[in-house]
């Protein structure tokens, strides 16, 4: 039996982890065996490797070696969590997967999309999500947001306008796959939104 893998993508502080708490809870409610996980994290190593990239203190990190160590923590998200919910038939939603990589540090740091993409599907063995979600809010907006910020959030502006266009941009080029949702309105009416896009890929997950 093969669950049903869903991931929510989009810019800092555009409140992915709320709307992944609101559709595991409709899910469950509705009968199904749900996993709920983030990236970077996930397991004991690769939430140890999160700490380090988005440590403040890091801030000399290279982006070769902070796009290495992303991908070294799915590599084990994956293999412990991911892979063997799917495998059971479970649901698992996660915040934030492979995109992230490929946006931030393959275009956001200028290392390559296709690089970093590359990476990690060797990483992943080449799993990718059923479908994808992306909250789409203005970047004023998403990091006013955000509490003490970590290292990447401390990025330029510059930089986190250019994450929202790949995003928008991405989003738009495989509607098959990707959902772009305006994320500047209130929690119920996006996780609305999400839900109505979810169901009808719930079958295969029963």
């Amino acid at each position: 039996m093969t669950g049903l893998f869903i991931v929510f993508e989009g810019g800092d502080g555009s409140g992915k982890s709320t709307q992944v708490a609101r559709l595991v809870d409709a899910l469950r409610a509705d009968g199904h065996t749900v996993v709920a996980t983030r990236e970077p994290g996930g397991t004991g190593i690769a939430e140890q490797i999160r700490r380090v990239i988005l440590d403040p203190a890091n801030v000399e990190m290279c982006d070769r070696a902070e796009a290495l160590l992303y991908a070294a923590s799915r590599a084990e998200h994956v293999h412990h969590v991911v892979r063997p919910a799917l495998d059971r038939g479970d649901i698992v939603v996660s915040d934030r997967y492979m995109d992230s990589s490929v946006i931030y540090q393959g275009l956001g740091r200028g290392l390559g999309a296709d690089a970093v993409r590359q990476l990690n599907l060797w990483a992943t063995e080449g799993l990718r999500p059923d479908l994808t979600i992306v909250l789409d809010m203005p970047v004023e907006l998403g990091l006013d947001r955000v509490g003490t910020p970590d290292r990447l959030e401390l990025a330029p502006r510059e930089m986190h306008e250019r994450i929202r266009g790949y995003y928008q941009s991405m989003a738009s080029t495989d509607p098959a796959h990707y959902v772009l949702l305006d994320a500047h309105r209130s929690i119920d009416a996006i996780a609305a939104d999400v839900l109505a896009h979810v169901q009808p890929l719930l079958g295969a997950a029963r």
